[in-house]
């Protein structure tokens, strides 16, 4: 099957199973989105939503996160992943976006990456998910299922992911199919076990149809 025939054969597949595909991160505004995916850097979503709603009723706003104590931001995410690094992020993402951005999240990729915490996935998330702009956010999940599934070539890096995965998924489509492939590796295509005889995707799968397996 050629590229072309695979991407619209997955995407016909998606549309009929899956026709809404959206983050499982809780959250109210593009303030707490922003804070709900520097914590899910290496930490499950579901814990990330525990996390939140206690978080979010003492730190309802930017203003009041930046001028927060370290320390008192760590107790209330120490039970998510490097919550020392994560906490001083968080204030520090807070005080550049009172103080540089006016208090709005960017809807820019470049200007998003210049607050602490946020690199080019946490980047593309909120561009994509906040301002629904064509930006594919490459995590763990995605990396693993389009170099299973064989939508990237040689694509040894979540930008080179990214590169190929924009290229070929029509525009207009990039956000939810983001939400696709995140989904369907967390819950199918699971890294250790994937769920093969469950999984709608064999007849376009390398990964399925590899003689060597």
């Amino acid at each position: 099957m050629i590229e072309n025939e695979k991407y619209n054969w997955l995407i016909a597949y998606f549309e009929q199973h899956m026709p809404v595909a959206e983050t499982e991160l809780d959250y109210k505004n593009p303030y707490q989105l922003l804070v709900a995916v520097i914590l899910s850097a290496q930490c499950t979503d579901k814990r990330v939503n525990q996390i939140t709603p206690l978080f979010f009723e003492r730190f309802s706003d930017a203003p009041l996160l930046a001028e927060a104590d370290v320390r008192e931001v760590f107790e209330y995410i120490k039970s998510c992943s490097y919550p020392n690094n994560k906490a001083k992020h968080l204030v520090g993402m807070a005080r550049m976006l009172v103080n540089e951005f006016n208090n709005v999240v960017p809807d820019d990729i470049d200007l998003l990456q210049k607050m602490p915490g946020v690199g080019r996935k946490t980047a593309n998330v909120i561009a994509s998910v906040v301002y629904n702009q064509p930006t594919f956010a490459v995590d763990t999940h995605v990396f693993r299922v389009s170099n299973r599934i064989g939508l990237v070539t040689n694509a040894k890096t979540p930008l080179e992911t990214e590169k190929q995965l924009t290229k070929n998924f029509p525009e207009a489509l990039i956000p939810k199919a983001h939400h696709w492939l995140i989904l369907h590796g967390r819950y199918v295509c699971t890294a250790r076990s994937p769920k093969c005889m469950e999984c709608g995707l064999t007849p376009v799968c390398n990964y399925f149809n590899r003689t060597d397996k």
